[in-house]
């Protein structure tokens, strides 16, 4: 018989009301086994449930630690997983009514993460420390002893030279750098060595500019501007105001961390084969350069470049993209979406009504909701938290999915001053809002989608008891969360059109928006089928059976590459969603009969290529088709073409008949007959 996993909540000493029942909804193994005080009085129910040898989850972050021990003393070999249903439900004002809530984050803890991608790297302490005083000087007396040290001063301010050159001091400005931990390279302009006879200032000797400096650790202490974008997430760079002491102390002793190998998190994984930044030197989509604050992503030559090392995971990348090739890693799209669909559809099951999705980051969301809970009502019933690595990392299938799976409002959690890489999720909001206007879903007051930038958290729990307590006119989709976020994000809207009795709607967009229709002027198309060979997600393609070009609408995600390579320019974009199901099916947008070669019959190209092209070639005079011959040969077949210029003996290159050349002799020859020819 297989045994069932165990849940364990406990109502902290009673502090908290717990609904068993409802609860039980979101338990895989059944009830939940309750407890007053799990952590001490009752921890041998702890002991007995490890001793079942089977996985279990304990409703208590707080006392995580001393569970984990426990379980790591008894061998425990199973799963053992962790949610926080006290600060997020049971230490609230309406904590009665929370049985559902606490069942769907029981439900959405259980649905299995994948472990971190992580990325290597290794500082051997090596350290260039900018500055333009002696506040460098004493921040690098401090480093010595741990890194190898090289101050590079500016030269803005007389510096009393060192006692001892116990490490190397130059003058120089940094003018560019790149790099990370491990592997910076600064440019540096000015660079000078000092003079020894330096006496009451440093000297200077001859300057010479572009000298590279390469370096593990970068210490900037100049207090100008930072060398990179979105600096404070660069690591290896360290920067502090030499005014401010207690700044550059922590700057010290953040370097002193830096010797040894590091792993950082791969936020991106990236598919450089549906990349559609370009095709052939045609660029097109730029959207994730656009927005990456590191400066992580560049352009390459088809695709574009990112650098796990720069990337600090704010996943404006992975929002935007609109073929999927970025997405983000922390956890994956597909696996955030199945805990979102166990969140939603477990509290639909345990009885909750009008769910708020409350999308929240770690270390600024979980702060306000823990100071909530403490110091005020707490998160309202209906309120249900989500934590992400990111809140800018969420695509447009995760609202679109949260929506048809039943959530009433989705409300993504930001810093009162809003963080790097924000602008790709505000422009997901701004697309959700367009949909569901579209399909006519009512808003009550308040959008369906939208932030609570704040943080204060009395503001948050006034914002959350603001919101309308109006749920979806229809009942929540159950589909399953499977496939590539562009795939979800098509079933769900189709949901949403389908909830809202919309089946055919198709919703015009506004620009940037990753679907729409590429409309072709079929009198001009020569069906040259360019666009087909660039489209990188053969939304348009060709039928190698006869001269046909075929457009897939699901499929376009409007980068631009057909509209930059079509020769005849007959290509336009027009950003929409068709929610029709002839969206999903291949269309024939042009279809000519081919051309069959007048030697062989075998058919290549069209008739009107081939007659287009002979009446410009007739037209223009050139000389290699002056010969009616000539122009016969483009109308056969590329096997037949070389066999019929050799029966008929054409050189393809044989120009006009070059004049005779006439010598002195000539010429005088030619004069003497006419003037006998004139007596």
């Amino acid at each position: 018989m297989t045994r069932t996993p165990i849940t364990f909540v406990c109502s902290c000493e009673d502090t908290m009301p717990l609904d068993g029942r409802a609860i039980a909804r979101g338990c895989a193994g059944g009830a939940p086994r309750l407890a007053e005080q799990l952590c001490q009085s009752q921890l041998d129910r702890f002991l007995a449930a490890l001793a079942e040898d089977v996985p279990v989850t304990v409703a208590c972050t707080v006392q995580a630690p001393l569970f984990a021990e426990v379980a790591e003393d008894a061998g425990f070999a199973r799963s053992l997983n962790f949610v926080n249903v006290r600060e997020t439900a049971g230490w609230s004002a309406e904590a009665k009514a929370a049985g559902p809530k606490m069942a769907a984050l029981i439900a959405a803890a259980a649905v299995p993460m994948p472990a971190t991608p992580l990325v290597p790297l290794k500082s051997e302490g090596i350290t260039l420390i900018l500055g333009r005083d002696e506040v460098a000087l004493r921040a690098a007396e401090r480093l010595a002893g741990a890194l190898d040290v090289t101050v590079l001063l500016d030269g803005s301010a007389p510096v009393a030279p060192l006692r001892a050159a116990e490490f190397p001091v130059v003058r120089g400005r940094a003018r560019a750098a790149t790099g990370w931990l491990g592997t910076f390279e600064v440019v540096v302009d000015g660079h000078a060595m000092p003079r020894p006879s330096s006496r009451t200032a440093y000297e200077w000797g001859p300057k010479r500019d572009g000298a590279v400096s390469r370096c593990d650790v970068l210490l900037d202490l100049t207090g100008g501007a930072p060398l990179f974008p979105a600096a404070e997430v660069r690591q290896g760079y360290l920067r502090a105001d030499p005014a401010d002491a207690a700044a550059v102390e922590r700057a010290i002793g953040a370097a002193k961390d830096l010797v040894g190998e590091f792993d950082k998190p791969r936020f991106i994984t990236f598919d450089a084969g549906l990349c559609a930044h370009s095709r052939n030197k045609r660029v097109a989509c730029t959207r994730c350069l656009d927005l990456c604050p590191t400066g992580a992503i560049t352009p390459g030559r088809d695709s574009v470049v990112i650098s796990a090392e720069i990337c600090a995971g704010c996943g404006a990348c992975a929002a935007v993209c609109p073929t999927g090739a970025a997405s983000y890693a922390l956890p994956a799209s597909d696996n955030l979406l199945r805990r979102l669909r166990a969140l939603l559809l477990t509290y639909r099951e345990a009885g909750g009504e009008a769910p708020v999705v409350l999308v929240h980051d770690a270390e600024h969301g979980e702060a306000l909701i823990d100071a909530l809970a403490r110091h005020g009502s707490g998160l309202p019933a209906r309120v249900l938290p989500l934590r992400v690595n990111e809140v800018s990392q969420l695509d447009l299938a995760f609202f679109l999915a949260g929506f048809a799976w039943g959530a009433a409002q989705i409300r993504l959690l930001l810093r009162g001053r809003r963080a790097h890489g924000v602008e790709g999720v505000l422009r997901n909001l701004d697309f959700t809002a367009e949909i569901l206007s579209g399909l006519a879903v009512p808003e009550h007051g308040a959008p369906r989608a939208g932030t609570i930038e704040t943080d204060d958290p009395f503001t948050l729990g006034e914002a959350l008891a603001a919101l309308p307590r109006r749920g979806l006119p229809f009942p929540p989709a159950t589909f399953l969360a499977i496939g590539t976020p562009r795939e979800m994000l098509r079933q769900a809207g189709r949901a949403l059109a389908e909830g809202m009795s919309r089946r055919e709607a198709v919703l015009p967009m506004p620009a940037l928006a990753p679907f729409g229709l590429a409309k072709v002027d079929v009198d001009g198309c020569t069906l040259c089928l360019a666009c087909t060979i660039v489209c990188p997600t053969a939304a348009f393609t060709a039928n190698p059976e006869t001269p046909q070009l075929r457009f897939l609408e699901d499929a376009c995600v409007q980068c631009g590459l057909c509209a930059t390579t079509c020769p005849e320019k007959v290509i336009t974009l027009e950003p929409r969603l068709n929610l029709a199901p002839e969206a999903a099916r291949m269309q024939v947008v042009k279809e000519e009969a081919p051309f069959c070669c007048e030697r062989c019959a075998k058919p290549f190209g069209v008739k009107s290529q081939i007659d287009r092209v002979t009446a410009k070639l007739t037209e223009s005079g050139h000389w290699m088709f002056r010969d009616p011959k000539q122009l016969a040969l483009l109308r056969l077949c590329e096997d037949c073409r070389p066999f019929a210029a050799t029966d008929a003996a054409l050189d393809p290159y044989a120009g006009p008949d070059r004049p005779i050349a006439k010598t002195t002799e000539d010429w005088l020859r030619e004069a003497e007959r006419a003037k006998r020819d004139a007596t």
